[in-house]
């Protein structure tokens, strides 16, 4: 059995100087790679995302992905929760794809790529200088899809659906849920910066791992995204 490893990648961004996270500026795109297991004729690849989940695009618009970077509302009848007290991110849950992961914090190197976890399959990594969960503005999240032992802790991200709840649990023992919008796959060279970290005026989530195919040569091709927006906020006694 063979294994290549892709290189991480993103595109550049200036460092922020903030305190505490806050709204992600436009141009932090995340590219992230992992380990893909080949073994002879046999290759094992992740769920690749559907159409039906993706966003529709804007009348007049092209496809996502090489259309102006605006993201679209909520569905109709959509739930706005407001924005509650700032808390770290200590857990992720996904149900429908049974992830159980810890998160931990995630930030730019010298030459502002962000830097995911290194754990292997977990943790979860959260870009500090995006919003907490239950904040206004974007809450990012990255993590491997798979190592050189199998898959990762997101290796079936790109299986979600609309409608699917991502639950965040915060270090001030609350819980921010989150709807999922949409399931949306990019290539490397056409990721929306805007679409996936411009600001937002209410909280919203990005989750993030490699996928789009992949290549012994260059390893994954693009990026999986999954859009949600909050919902339900469970405070400490809930």
């Amino acid at each position: 059995m063979s294994h290549r490893h892709s290189q991480y990648r993103s595109h550049r961004r200036p460092r922020r100087r903030s305190a505490l996270p806050s709204l992600v500026a436009a141009g932090a795109a995340v590219a992230l790679g992992a380990w893909m297991v080949h073994g002879g004729a046999h290759t094992t690849s992740p769920p690749t995302p559907a159409a039906a989940e993706a966003f529709a695009p804007p009348s007049g618009t092209a496809a996502p992905g090489t259309s102006p970077a605006i993201l679209p509302s909520a569905p109709p009848g959509a739930p706005v929760v407001a924005a509650t007290a700032y808390s770290s991110p200590t857990r992720i849950r996904i149900p429908a794809i049974g992830v159980d992961a810890a998160i931990t914090g995630v930030d730019l190197d010298d030459s502002g790529r962000l830097v995911p976890p290194d754990d292997g399959r977990e943790p979860v990594g959260w870009y500090r200088e995006s919003a907490g969960p239950g904040n206004t503005g974007n809450s990012v999240l990255v993590g491997h899809v798979d190592t050189g032992r199998g898959p990762a802790v997101f290796y079936s991200l790109g299986a979600l659906h609309k409608g699917d709840t991502i639950e965040i649990a915060r270090a001030d023992l609350s819980r921010a849920r989150y709807t999922v919008d949409a399931v949306e796959v990019y290539p490397n060279d056409r990721f929306p910066t805007e679409r996936v970290h411009g600001a937002t005026t209410r909280p919203e989530l990005r989750v993030i791992t490699c996928g789009g195919g992949y290549s012994k040569a260059t390893g994954y091709r693009g990026n999986v995204v999954v859009y949600g927006h909050l919902t339900e906020f469970l405070p400490v006694h809930a």
